[in-house]
């Protein structure tokens, strides 16, 4: 990974990093350590460094390969004891984490893909503790319609505009796309309760790469912009995913 990947990757990882540790903090009131699940966690990217704050996580994820790369990160962080890794998917939750055993659940990139979203939200939330946390983190519809426009496939736009999942033609790799009112409603049949919905790459997606790369303090001020449009409705409208945190 190059330089600018790595401080686009930050960029892009960032706010939903902060938003999840406040409102870990607010959840454990003093305990050391909580029980976290992460559902397609794979290589650990945010289960690792919860790890290294404390927290016990398990990461269910599909992937023998991804699992394996968990394993030797924890291993390389000193944090082996803390993370455990169980190889399932979302309908298998329940059965691989135990109901009602974790103060947390995090769905970074997951229910777009998975074969059941609403059962899979049932999962989840059978998964939590009374009063337990739901980070998720999913693709915005609005996000690819201006992508494609941008890109000059005027067509693949307007039908990721009307397309019920948000995609943009049968070759499109993603399963389906959210808007807020969507996913809240479905959050809300499920039994959680939306507190904060943040928009994530905003612009993290449209800066070019060389820009960050080369002007000092470009990664700075972009990841300032990116905080600053985080909550202003008419840029999370607009933002690549949606970060929501939401309690059962």
């Amino acid at each position: 990974m190059t330089m600018v990947d790595r401080r686009r990757r930050s960029v892009r990882t960032a706010l939903v990093a902060e938003a999840l540790r406040v409102a870990l903090a607010g959840r454990a009131q003093g305990d050391p350590g909580l029980d976290i699940v992460d559902l397609g966690g794979g290589t650990g990217g945010f289960a690792v460094p919860l790890a290294v704050e404390g927290h016990r996580v398990t990461v269910v994820d599909p992937s023998p390969d991804a699992l394996a790369s968990l394993e030797r990160r924890a291993s390389d962080e000193g944090v082996s004891a803390l993370i455990r890794g169980v190889q399932g998917d979302a309908a298998e939750l329940p059965g691989l984490a135990g109901e009602s055993s974790a103060d947390a659940v995090l769905c970074h990139g997951v229910l777009e893909v998975v074969d059941d979203p609403v059962q899979a939200l049932q999962a989840m939330a059978s998964v939590l503790r009374e009063g337990g946390v739901l980070s998720l983190l999913v693709a915005q519809r609005n996000a690819v319609v201006l992508a494609r426009a941008l890109a000059g496939h005027l067509a693949e736009a307007r039908v990721a505009l009307q397309d019920p999942d948000g995609r943009w033609g049968a070759t499109d790799p993603m399963p389906r796309r959210y808007d807020e009112a969507s996913i809240t409603a479905q959050l809300a049949d499920a039994g959680f309760t939306v507190h904060t919905v943040h928009g994530v790459r905003t612009f993290a997606d449209l800066v070019p790469s060389a820009f960050v790369d080369a002007e000092p303090g470009a990664a700075e001020s972009l990841a300032e912009l990116e905080r600053a449009a985080s909550q202003h409705p008419a840029f999370r409208a607009l933002a690549t995913q949606l970060h929501i945190l939401a309690t059962r």
